[in-house]
């Protein structure tokens, strides 16, 4: 399959183009490193002003989505040491989250004192909607470039429920441990706006709600949320503005107790679901669901190319594909 001969988006990648020397037309748009990394400091430093100038309540200056995988980890420890916030962990039980998992956050937590709440939504409702979700779509062309349908499903209850537990408890940032290519810096330290968050949970709610019913309505916002614009909080994910090395991170996090779990795929640290994901979104549209992520990596310096060319193009684990499929009656 032909690549871009800079970052790693392929032939199969909706939208793409190759010039004469088969550079494609992200590449070419790129700024570079060196505006990337003024950009960076930049947002650090808006972070750190709106830390020092917000009032602070009486429980959380922050709530962090944490899936005990190493990216989160690593932002759970920035929070806390490097930024010295009070910081509520909340995990969202997906019932694929690997035991290894929950070994290492029990262990992070006590180590860095850190509150942790961990929501468990009725796992036949989930199961049901990952089934759904690998048997058909579920959301827009635009959406299934950045992650498979069945991560939309699941993050689209993550996000959700940490804005709400951010409104009702009047916590002033929520915390997110996405990767650099995850996420743009520009967009690292953003006020969550009240009309386009309503706009933006309709387009994930309403398919989950057709599955499922009224059991997805504890995890998403309604009117008496939507109203209270000024509790909605400042979205923080410091790794888009602070350096990102994979085997730096890694070691960090081992100092907390944190151990490499053994029984998920090359992209995932956590979950036991992601290769099955993985396999059905390549299936359905011939490139794999990481490779936008991994090329935004490759492009801003914070991961080698033959690195994660290695990633995306490692075949599946037929043993935790089968186990993820067998889980979901397939």
């Amino acid at each position: 399959m032909k690549r871009c001969v800079r970052c790693i988006l392929p032939t199969t990648f909706p939208g793409i183009s190759f010039d004469e020397h088969g550079l494609c037309n992200y590449c070419r748009r790129y700024k570079g490193n060196e505006a990337h990394d003024e950009t960076k400091k930049k947002y650090e430093n808006k972070f750190l002003e709106l830390k020092d100038s917000l009032p602070r309540n009486t429980t959380y200056d922050l709530i962090m989505a944490y899936s005990g995988g190493k990216d989160s980890t690593y932002t759970l420890d920035i929070f806390i040491n490097r930024y010295k916030l009070r910081v509520l962990a909340l995990t969202l039980d997906n019932a694929f989250i690997s035991e290894k998992s929950f070994q290492n956050m029990r262990k992070v937590c006590e180590k860095l004192g850190v509150d942790h709440q961990i929501i468990r939504p009725n796992p036949k409702m989930l199961g049901n909607i990952f089934k759904t979700a690998a048997q058909k779509e579920l959301f827009s062309p635009k959406t299934l470039e950045r992650a498979s349908t069945i991560c939309t499903c699941c993050i689209g209850f993550v996000k959700s429920i940490i804005l709400r537990t951010a409104i009702e408890k009047d916590i002033p940032f929520a915390g997110f441990g996405w990767s650099p290519g995850q996420a743009p810096v520009q967009a690292s330290v953003m006020k969550t706006n009240a009309s386009l968050m309503q706009t933006t949970q309709k387009a994930i709610y309403d398919p989950l709600h057709r599955i499922a019913g009224d059991e997805v309505n504890p995890y998403f916002l309604f009117d008496e949320h939507f109203q209270q614009k000024e509790k909605f909080p400042w979205n923080i994910h410091p790794l888009a503005f602070l350096n990102y090395d994979e085997e730096n991170i890694i070691a960090r996090i081992k100092e907390l107790g944190w151990e490499m779990p053994e029984d998920t795929d090359a992209n995932s640290t956590n979950c036991l679901l992601n290769a099955f994901a993985n396999q059905v979104h390549k299936n359905r549209y011939d490139f794999h669901p990481y490779v936008w992520e991994l090329a935004n990596m490759v492009r801003n310096g914070s991961m080698e190319r033959a690195y994660a060319i290695n990633k995306i193009e490692a075949p599946e684990n037929e043993v935790f594909v089968n186990y993820a499929r067998k889980k979901l009656d397939l």
